[in-house]
């Protein structure tokens, strides 16, 4: 039976080779023969770690190519006109997601905005957050809880800084992150402790996201036997997700039971989410269905807004000039006040600031390659067919380091942003796209870039930021859910004595 068993695998691959040979003809290049190691490759790896490799085939075959799964192809862009014509240009045929994206099929109820399909229920779920949560007047509504989060996070670092030689910034940054998400997603109400246990199991879900997702690469009930171990993980991290936010979930629909006042504003995400009618079904979202949402405002806005932010801090520790030009930027700004904030509505009053974190974004994209897109037509894209339902992905970093574009592109140079206006949605033409582009560009990017300018703003006006010992920063990274610093950035800081103080 063993035997059989063998032998029918064997057929099954050797049948998927040949159909990949014969629809392969007119797909972008690629090395056909290594279809069986890059499946393995894959299974063992996030798509983000063969990035290397994408590198050096695109090297050999083009700015458009193709890597063969035994799953299926799929292509990545490296070009960024060639990303303008397929994400902006022909925005709709790119912007579905593939099935192995989601976990539908695994965790009953699951549902986000990042996986779903192209389809009616995305346009609601995506609607709900840009025009309920992400409009400038619901970001004025949480100025007060980002102040708040940006007090707590000085007072850690300076308790940390009073405690020992250097701090570990990645650990206080990510928790002022993670608080302040919190906090717009269900209120004022949540404990501390509540929001640090919600933490960990968020930070272990992320760390499996790949390994995870390899799940849905084939039917779940081979999946569930082939990988038992990494499906039982995942089944045990949903259920501790619902024992954690459910509680959350009901205590704010008791709330807004309790006020029963039709004109009140909605202030949380999980309050338009509890709100929400989803269409074809005309019913409201299930529990669950509420739960992967939240989670889903969580890791999206934590981790790579994190990411950034400790990448731009150092860049600042590394060139020491560059942090000082920005404090006195803000000096001649905030100068003359007495508190030591630097306040939202300045933000758009300081070039530098916004430059540093452009140059951050650009150097140093959280993601090196997009979340995957999936193709609902045939597309010619450089004289290479794109057939309907192929997978299709964008390199970020290398766009973001085409020297046709940026001179000395390894180089960290905020001045290059100067002068200009730079459109990061890459609406009119794809210079970098850290955020993504076109129909499925990430939806919180002016929250995210708020956050960024707001922390970075205050973190270097109320601290002076060294290397310990005046080593130098290493900027060596490392795959995790994003592409994260290798070594996460050590600094000596001291609170900055300002003469008008």
């Amino acid at each position: 039976m063993e035997t059989n068993f063998i032998g029918m695998a064997f057929v099954c691959v050797c049948v998927a080779i040949i159909v990949r040979v014969f629809h392969s003809r007119d797909l972008p290049p690629g090395p056909l023969h290594l279809l069986i190691t890059n499946t393995i490759l894959c299974l063992l790896k996030p798509l983000p770690e063969l990035e290397p490799i994408l590198r050096n085939l695109h090297a050999k075959y083009g700015p458009i190519i193709t890597l063969h799964f035994l799953f299926g192809p799929i292509i990545f862009i490296a070009d960024r006109s060639l990303a303008h014509q397929a994400l902006i240009q022909n925005g709709a045929a790119f912007a579905h997601r593939p099935k192995f994206l989601s976990y539908k099929s695994l965790i009953n109820d699951h549902l986000s905005i990042t996986s779903s399909s192209y389809d009616a229920v995305w346009r609601v779920l995506r609607r709900n957050l840009t025009f309920e949560m992400l409009n400038p007047t619901r970001f004025r509504s949480f100025s007060t809880a980002r102040k708040h989060v940006l007090d707590d996070l000085l007072n850690r670092l300076k308790f940390d800084a009073e405690s020992n030689h250097s701090v570990k910034v990645i650990d206080h940054i990510r928790h002022a992150m993670f608080s302040l998400l919190v906090f717009i997603c269900f209120g004022e109400s949540v404990g501390d402790d509540h929001i640090q246990n919600i933490q960990h199991v968020h930070r272990l879900s992320i760390m499996g996201f790949s390994r995870f997702s390899v799940l849905n690469l084939l039917p779940k009930v081979v999946s569930s036997m082939l990988f038992r171990k990494r499906y039982h993980e995942l089944l045990h991290l949903w259920k501790v997700q619902k024992d954690l936010l459910v509680p959350l979930i009901e205590k704010r629909l008791g709330k807004i039971k309790e006020d029963n006042d039709p004109n009140e504003c909605t202030t949380y995400y999980v309050d338009t989410l509890l709100n929400l009618q989803l269409p074809k079904e005309n019913r409201k979202l299930r529990e669950g269905e509420i739960v992967t949402l939240c989670s889903e405002f969580l890791y999206a806005g934590t981790d790579t807004t994190s990411t950034a932010l400790e990448w731009v801090m150092a860049n600042l520790v590394k060139h020491r000039h560059m942090q000082q030009r920005l404090v006195a930027e803000i000096g001649g700004l905030v100068g003359e006040r007495e508190e030591r904030e630097v306040k939202e509505e300045d933000l758009n009053k300081l070039p530098y600031l916004r430059a540093v974190i452009l140059e951050g974004l650009r150097r140093h994209p959280p993601s090196l390659v997009l979340l995957p897109h999936a193709v609902t037509e045939d597309v010619v894209l450089n004289g290479y067919l794109v057939p309907k339902h192929v997978t299709v992905n964008f390199m970020v970093a290398e766009m973001g380091w085409d020297p046709s574009v940026w001179e000395d592109p390894m180089e960290f140079k905020p001045e290059r942003f100067l002068g200009i206006e730079f459109d990061i949605t890459g609406s009119k033409g794809i210079k970098m796209m850290p955020f993504g582009a076109g129909r499925r560009i990430c939806p919180a990017y002016n929250l995210a870039m708020l956050h960024l300018e707001y922390f970075v703003a205050n973190l270097v006006w109320n601290f002076e930021w060294k290397a310990p010992n005046g080593d130098d920063v290493d900027l060596s990274r490392k795959q995790e859910f994003t592409m994260v610093m290798k070594h996460p950035l050590q600094a000596q800081i001291c609170a900055r004595i300002h003469t008008h103080l």
